[in-house]
C-alpha cells in the first residue's frame, strides 16, 4: 500500500473538496483501490483470489435475504467526510435508488451494511480507521471478516454506532455461525470462507 499525504489548507469545506478532487484524479494501476483514510489518499493493490472468493461467497448469501429494491456493490465509494474519509468497502448494501444516477460515491449514512475483508496491507485500516469512520457516519452494521486476525481468522459484526464507536454485536472464529440481524435475518456459516 502506498499513501499520499494531503496538507490541509484553510477552510474545512475546501479541505474535503480538495481531498475528493485528488482522489478522483489519482491514476492508480488497473485493479488497485484508491481510498481516503483519515485525510490520506491511499492506493492498495488488487485483492487476492481468496479475498475475492470471500466477497463473492458472502454476496451470494446476502442476495437471498435482502429486499428486492436493495443491491450489493463491490466498487462503490462511501463518503465519510466527518472522518476525512472516502472508502471503497469490499461489499456495501443499500437501497438501489441511493446508488443510481451520476457519480461514484454515496453518503455513508445511507448504507445498511458495510463489509470489509482484511488483507495484510490494509488490516489496521479496516480494523481501526474505517471502523471509526463508519461508526461516526452512523452506518448501521459493519461486518469485519478478518482472515489475518492474530491466532485464528475471525468474523466480527459491529452495530449500534454512537459517538464514533460501535458495539460488538457478535464475534466468531471462522467455522462458526454469525447471525446478521433483521432486516437481513441471515445465519452465516463462516466456515465457507477461505483461510489465507
Amino acid at each position: 500500500m502506498s499513501a499520499l499525504t494531503v496538507d490541509p489548507g484553510p477552510g474545512h469545506g475546501q479541505d474535503w473538496d480538495d481531498l475528493v478532487r485528488i482522489w478522483e484524479e489519482t491514476d492508480a494501476p488497473e485493479g488497485c483501490k484508491v481510498e481516503i483514510i483519515e485525510g490520506i489518499v491511499t492506493v492498495s493493490p488488487p485483492p487476492s483470489k481468496d479475498h475475492n472468493t470471500t466477497a463473492a461467497l458472502l454476496q451470494r448469501r446476502l442476495y437471498t435475504v435482502i429486499p428486492e429494491d436493495w443491491e450489493i456493490y463491490q466498487t462503490l465509494g462511501v463518503s465519510v467526510p466527518g472522518r476525512a474519509g472516502l472508502y471503497i468497502p469490499d461489499l456495501v448494501v443499500l437501497a438501489r435508488a441511493v446508488a443510481s444516477g451520476p457519480g461514484n460515491r454515496v453518503p455513508a449514512e445511507e448504507v445498511r451494511l458495510v463489509v470489509e475483508i482484511t488483507s495484510p496491507a490494509n488490516a489496521n485500516h479496516d480494523r481501526i480507521g474505517k471502523a471509526h469512520g463508519y461508526a461516526k457516519a452512523g452506518v448501521e452494521l459493519f461486518l469485519l471478516l478478518d482472515p489475518w486476525h492474530t491466532g485464528r481468522p475471525t468474523a466480527t459484526l459491529y452495530g449500534e454506532p454512537s459517538d464514533g464507536t460501535y458495539r460488538v454485536l457478535e464475534a466468531v472464529e471462522y467455522g462458526e455461525t454469525l447471525t446478521l440481524p433483521k432486516p437481513f435475518g441471515l445465519d452465516l456459516d463462516t466456515g465457507i470462507f477461505p483461510v489465507s
